[in-house]
């Protein structure tokens, strides 16, 4: 893995330092439940120790250029302290998943220190049935959902005896820190390699015009559907105000299987069905709260990986996004369903996230202080209501320190003026629904949860008949 000291950040990677606020932080993780008593809290630090080699990011800090002359560097911090980053805390009787749920609220309701590595790890003992917990938290300028889950493989083992060889905890000796003098000249030298990338680009395209004219022409296409999109703007609703920097957390289980029976019996895929049964829980949350939703259709912005496959395990964001239509309008759910599979599979047709990616490369060439207003315009609520993001994760069993995860649920993020975000993630069989509200303004939010969980009966309910009929 390339995780050099002095690598520059993407534009896009960059993108998430500048879209975070005291309200709007920035960082991602999961919250995971494992089986058995605690480990041995000294072992565990050990067993990181040993395994912090494959991921140098870790012990890298950014290092900001005069002047906004340049995008952030990581550098090697010379006092990164382990024990500072991994931490252990403890529930009090009985230990209930609620209790859970409340501190890891409030532990993404705190930013990260933006001088010291940009993650956090925390142990939490306590919790019934002789079972504990593992809250991880990293900034998403770091990484996105999908590399999230190939770097678990740091922290995880395959198997209650172990599966990756630990490395004796050996000196680290950081990379000097860089001066100003470092700073500046390293924007001068991204500036030059932009410069040598795009003569490599012109080369390309008097060596191969007609295969460079296709792709071009389908990026320029791709970036008039994602102008178009914008153009329809996201509505207005009890999602998109001003938010607080407090966070509310709530978790829903479901089944991998019961979605694709679900997919299998009524059409579609899984990602269509997870739609389907969020569009039917934020049309109920909505009508609790007095909001009328004939006609009303909202906008997820909807991640999207263009990370190659053989590119997994490598830091840094490596997404676009589309912009998915949520019919809540909609009663039926198999006719919701219906809806979402349409328009999702004319979104996967109509270039929108090849746009995306497009304008996110050019975003590499745009200055630092250009690059916060386009960062800013990308999350704007002009142009989506939540976000919903469905990372897909390992289908075998993970283990720590000889403890078997039992379940793992995702934690998205907030940007400015957005109540809500959901995140999804399979494992095992099982699938979480994560959901992430302001503490203020979706103080209702368990109305939300049960009304998802009600949303996921309805439609399995309904595929059951279909395939009690075929």
């Amino acid at each position: 893995m390339a995780q050099e000291h002095f690598d520059r950040l993407t534009a896009l990677d960059a993108s998430f330092l500048e879209q975070e606020g005291p309200a709007s932080h920035m960082h991602v993780g999961a919250v995971a439940m494992f089986e058995n008593p605690v480990p041995d809290f000294d072992q565990f630090l050990d067993t990181i120790r040993g395994r912090l080699h494959l991921v140098p990011r870790y012990r890298q800090k950014l290092a900001l250029p005069p002047l906004r002359t340049g995008r952030p560097v990581w550098v090697d911090d010379p006092s990164f302290n382990i024990e500072y980053h991994v931490r252990r805390t403890a529930l009090p009787p009985p230990g209930s998943e609620e209790q859970l749920l409340l501190l890891t609220s409030r532990i993404f309701s705190q930013q990260l220190d933006r001088s010291k590595p940009l993650w956090e790890m925390w142990i939490i003992e306590g919790l019934e049935n002789d079972r504990w917990g593992l809250i991880n938290k990293t900034h998403h300028s770091m990484i996105d959902g999908v590399s999230g889950v190939d770097l678990a493989t740091v922290i995880f083992d395959l198997s209650a005896e172990g599966t990756v060889v630990d490395h004796p905890a050996e000196p680290w000796t950081p990379a000097p820190e860089p001066g100003d003098g470092d700073l500046l000249a390293s924007g001068a030298l991204g500036i030059a390699r932009t410069a040598i990338d795009s003569v490599k680009s012109v080369t390309k395209m008097v060596s191969s015009p007609a295969a460079v004219f296709d792709g071009l022409r389908d990026g320029i296409e791709g970036v008039g559907e994602v102008a178009w999109a914008g153009l329809n703007a996201a509505p207005a609703t009890p999602l998109n105000v001003e938010i607080g920097p407090h966070r509310r957390f709530r978790v829903v289980q479901a089944e991998l299987a019961d979605f694709k029976q679900i997919k299998d019996a009524l059409g579609g895929t899984v990602n269509d069905a997870v739609l389907t049964v969020v569009s039917g829980a934020l049309r109920s949350w909505l009508q609790s709260r007095g909001v009328r939703t004939e006609g009303l259709e909202l906008r997820a912005l909807v991640p999207v990986s263009i990370r190659p496959k053989d590119a997994h395990h490598e830091f840094g964001n490596q997404i676009a996004a589309m912009r998915g239509p949520l019919p809540v309008y909609i009663d039926d759910p198999i006719a919701r369903l219906k809806m979402v599979r349409q328009s999702m599979d004319g979104l996967k047709e109509s270039k929108q996230a090849l746009g995306a990616e497009v304008i996110s490369e050019a975003q590499n060439f745009a200055p630092p202080t250009l690059l916060a207003q386009a960062s800013r315009l990308n999350f704007s609520t002009r142009l989506f209501n939540l976000i919903v993001t469905n990372v897909p994760g390992p289908q075998f069993p993970l283990y720590v320190g000889g403890s078997r995860l039992l379940s793992i649920a995702p934690v998205a993020f907030l940007p400015r003026n957005h109540a809500l975000a959901i995140a999804i993630m399979s494992y095992d069989g099982g699938l979480s629904f994560g959901l992430l509200g302001d503490y203020d303004q979706m103080d209702d939010i368990d109305v939300l949860a049960d009304a998802l969980q009600d949303s996921i009966d309805e439609l399995l309910t309904l595929s059951s008949e279909a395939a009690a009929t075929q």
